[in-house]
């Protein structure tokens, strides 16, 4: 699965180690201990939306005002260690990006974004939840 992420990441062009799929990014979570999911969605977004058991939340942007989370390296570092596998989600995958982005250039060798987020791309009615992401693809998560 990482050399798939590894070869997505090459196609993409992206500046860090690569691109899993909600799925590949849950059966990593199953099977290396070293793996972390990190959710970079804002703690409002796990309570109203819904979150994924076992996952580290820190948050990438804050809410409400959507302003960047000025502290975001030193909470990530506080919780992750370097050497991890980091697998790094938001909602739909662009944040989440950006998240990589910044924890490559601080360091963090391995660090994936989850393609599509936990909610996905918008339908033609304008709805997520229905085109990829970590719900569509029927994978743990649970809402407060």
């Amino acid at each position: 699965m990482l050399a798939a992420a590894h070869e997505r990441g090459r196609e993409l062009k992206l500046p860090y180690a690569g691109a899993l799929l909600p799925a590949e990014a849950h059966t990593l979570m199953q099977t290396l201990p070293e793996a972390r999911l990190v959710d970079v969605r804002t703690r409002a977004e796990l309570e109203w939306v819904g979150s994924v058991p076992g996952s580290v939340l820190v948050e990438w942007s804050s809410w409400p005002g959507g302003g960047r989370n000025l502290d975001f390296i030193a909470q990530f570092e506080a919780l992750v260690n370097k050497s991890a596998i980091v697998m790094l989600l938001c909602r739909s995958g662009v944040r989440s990006h950006h998240a990589a982005i910044a924890l490559t250039r601080c360091g963090y060798a391995h660090a994936y974004n989850v393609l599509q987020g936990f909610e996905g791309d918008k339908d033609p009615a304008g709805q997520r939840n229905r085109l990829g992401g970590w719900r569509a693809a029927g994978l743990p998560w649970t809402q407060s």
